[in-house]
Protein backbone atom coordinates (compact mmCIF):
# COMPACT_ATOMS: atom_id res chain seq x y z
CA UNK A 1 0.00 0.00 0.00
CA UNK A 2 1.33 3.40 -1.05
CA UNK A 3 1.74 6.30 1.27
CA UNK A 4 -0.63 9.28 0.39
CA UNK A 5 0.01 11.72 3.03
CA UNK A 6 3.87 12.74 4.30
CA UNK A 7 4.34 15.13 6.73
CA UNK A 8 7.84 16.18 8.61
CA UNK A 9 8.35 18.13 11.75
CA UNK A 10 11.57 20.21 11.63
CA UNK A 11 13.86 20.93 14.83
CA UNK A 12 17.65 21.61 15.25
CA UNK A 13 18.62 17.87 15.79
CA UNK A 14 15.84 15.58 14.98
CA UNK A 15 12.81 15.32 12.30
CA UNK A 16 10.05 13.93 13.19
CA UNK A 17 7.90 11.75 9.80
CA UNK A 18 4.35 10.61 9.55
CA UNK A 19 2.49 8.99 6.39
CA UNK A 20 -0.79 7.71 5.97
CA UNK A 21 -2.58 6.01 3.30
CA UNK A 22 -5.90 7.18 1.32
CA UNK A 23 -7.79 5.67 4.33
CA UNK A 24 -5.80 7.30 7.00
CA UNK A 25 -4.00 4.42 8.12
CA UNK A 26 -1.12 5.31 9.63
CA UNK A 27 1.79 3.43 7.70
CA UNK A 28 4.84 5.30 9.52
CA UNK A 29 5.42 7.62 12.21
CA UNK A 30 9.21 7.80 13.57
CA UNK A 31 11.50 10.60 14.97
CA UNK A 32 14.94 10.52 12.97
CA UNK A 33 18.23 12.33 13.11
CA UNK A 34 18.92 15.58 10.86
CA UNK A 35 22.10 13.41 9.35
CA UNK A 36 19.77 10.90 8.28
CA UNK A 37 16.78 12.63 6.67
CA UNK A 38 17.10 12.28 2.64
CA UNK A 39 17.96 8.27 3.38
CA UNK A 40 15.03 7.74 5.05
CA UNK A 41 13.15 9.33 2.58
CA UNK A 42 14.65 7.74 -0.53
CA UNK A 43 12.49 4.69 0.33
CA UNK A 44 9.38 6.14 -0.28
CA UNK A 45 7.60 6.58 -3.43
CA UNK A 46 7.64 10.61 -4.82
CA UNK A 47 4.56 12.59 -3.49
CA UNK A 48 4.15 15.59 -1.82
CA UNK A 49 5.08 16.12 1.65
CA UNK A 50 4.04 19.12 3.69
CA UNK A 51 6.42 20.79 6.29
CA UNK A 52 5.88 22.63 9.32
CA UNK A 53 5.70 25.81 9.36
CA UNK A 54 5.54 28.88 12.29
CA UNK A 55 5.46 32.18 12.42
CA UNK A 56 9.03 34.02 12.77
Amino acid sequence: MSLSINSIDLAKHSFSIHGEDHQGKVLIHKTIARSIVLEAFADIAPEMIGIEASPP
